[in-house]
């Protein structure tokens, strides 16, 4: 039986009242920071995981406190396993069929589209960047069979893009394996 992963995230546009709404948010219940840092353009994340009524009550004091200054938030109560690790860069990858990435203009619509992507097919979600150096994107790395591939970009694409978010989104067939290493961590 799969772990149930319980994630809930805040994306503030104040570093400043993001650091006091993350203060608000563990002061609240017993959650476990995943991520919480500075990405661009001057915004800060949250990014936090524990028991369903745990998290979210940690939301709502964040909210709370960042009332005025959220740019989104996200509760999702069954996380696909995936997604964790790869927002923290712990995955290791041996395959190495076709590669997706799945461009978006809001960090948390990129976690949402990383749990999309890993529910509908069976692919490897490698990374899960948070708008760290690039301007406010986010984007999904994924690798697997090249149907698995076509069907978790429709489901992440299909959820950024109801989001009003999409940036892009591509597929390689059969990558050569010299972009390997700019592709993985």
């Amino acid at each position: 039986m799969m772990e149930l992963t319980v994630l809930g995230a805040l994306e503030l546009n104040s570093i400043a009242v993001g650091i006091k709404a993350l203060d608000a948010m563990v002061k609240a219940a017993p959650v476990r920071i995943v991520d919480a840092k500075t990405i661009c353009p001057g915004k800060f994340i949250i990014v936090v995981s524990g028991e369903v009524a745990e998290v979210d009550a940690s939301l709502t004091a964040g909210k709370e406190t960042g009332e005025g200054y959220l740019v989104d938030e996200l509760f999702i109560p069954n996380l696909h396993p995936q997604v964790i690790p790869a927002i923290l860069g712990t995955v290791v990858c041996e395959i190495w069929d076709a590669v997706a990435v799945v461009e978006s203009l809001s960090a948390i619509a990129s976690i949402e589209a990383a749990d999309a992507a890993a529910k509908m097919a069976d692919v490897l979600i490698t990374e899960v960047r948070l708008a760290v150096g690039m301007g406010g994107k986010s984007y999904v790395k994924m690798i697997g069979d090249i149907h698995e591939i076509e069907a978790a970009v429709a489901a992440a694409r299909m959820v950024v893009s109801r989001r009003g978010l999409l940036c892009k989104d591509i597929i390689i067939p059969s990558p050569h394996p010299d972009i390997r290493p700019y592709f993985l961590f």
